[in-house]
């Protein structure tokens, strides 16, 4: 019997480009074969941005043009598009799955459920009671010469201009152990470089017990055998304080 195919597409920021990396492994342990979007596949997963109308509309076309490529796939919408507004995306005709930004890890068994009862379903639950990071590590990045590690997810802010509470949640920070093992993981695969990302970077560690910070996970990996490099997706100027400043000049692989 031929293995089932999946196929991935991403919208917005690098955050995003990591969850999809997380996902693809995910359908990948479960024998799935990835193949490019928009390929004809078993199943199409489209990663949604809504930070502006722009990213909104080039999801909805990456989900019309999934559906166009095989009527008979089942088609997986996700992220912060599908988190802010699963009604309307579940209405996209030929949309079988809406899933947000939490509880991602069941995606396969979803998907499967799905190819036995038939969709539409949605799982969107309230971004606002997601307490812990959902961990959903990376193993590998394809074709890439440095690795993206996510260990903050969410924001505690409320810009007015901004919707990305909404989308992501409260600021959740991933475990130190955790970091310091996927750290690891990656350096032993020969990634020499690994770039820290999350929603609100410099918030990371606020919410653990005891509290941590981005200085500390620099301090915590820095020592690693094989990792060569350091590096920081973005962190707003309010939260660069004297102990990271003190850290980036101090250890030089930051």
């Amino acid at each position: 019997m031929p293995k089932k195919t999946a196929a991935f597409y991403t919208l917005g920021c690098k955050l995003n480009q990591y969850d999809t990396q997380s996902l693809m492994e995910l359908f990948r342990e479960r024998g799935y074969i990835i193949v490019d979007f928009p390929q004809r596949a078993d199943v199409y997963v489209i990663n949604t941005c809504t930070v502006t109308g722009t990213g909104e509309r080039k999801s909805r076309q990456a989900i019309n043009r999934a559906i166009r490529s095989n009527e008979e796939a089942i088609v997986v919408v996700t992220g912060c598009y599908a988190q802010t507004a699963p009604g309307e995306v579940a209405g996209i005709d030929g949309v079988d799955l809406v899933i947000g930004t939490q509880d991602r890890a069941q995606i396969v068994d979803l998907v499967e459920e799905i190819a036995l009862m038939h969709g539409p379903r949605v799982v969107v639950g309230d971004i606002f009671q997601a307490r812990e990071f959902e961990e959903l590590p990376v193993k590998e990045f394809s074709g890439r010469t440095r690795a993206a590690m996510k260990i903050q997810e969410g924001c505690n802010q409320f810009c007015t201009y901004c919707k990305i509470p909404y989308a992501r949640g409260p600021s959740r920070s991933r475990s130190m152990a955790a970091v310091i093992d996927e750290a690891q993981r990656l350096a032993d695969q020969g990634f020499k470089e690994i770039v820290l990302t999350g929603i609100h970077l410099g918030f990371y560690g606020r919410d653990l017990e005891p509290p941590a910070s981005l200085a500390d996970v620099i301090r915590a990996i820095h020592g690693i055998d094989g990792l060569e490099r350091i590096r920081l997706g973005s962190v707003d100027a309010p939260e660069i304080d004297d102990e990271l400043i003190t850290v980036l000049k101090d250890y030089p692989k930051a």
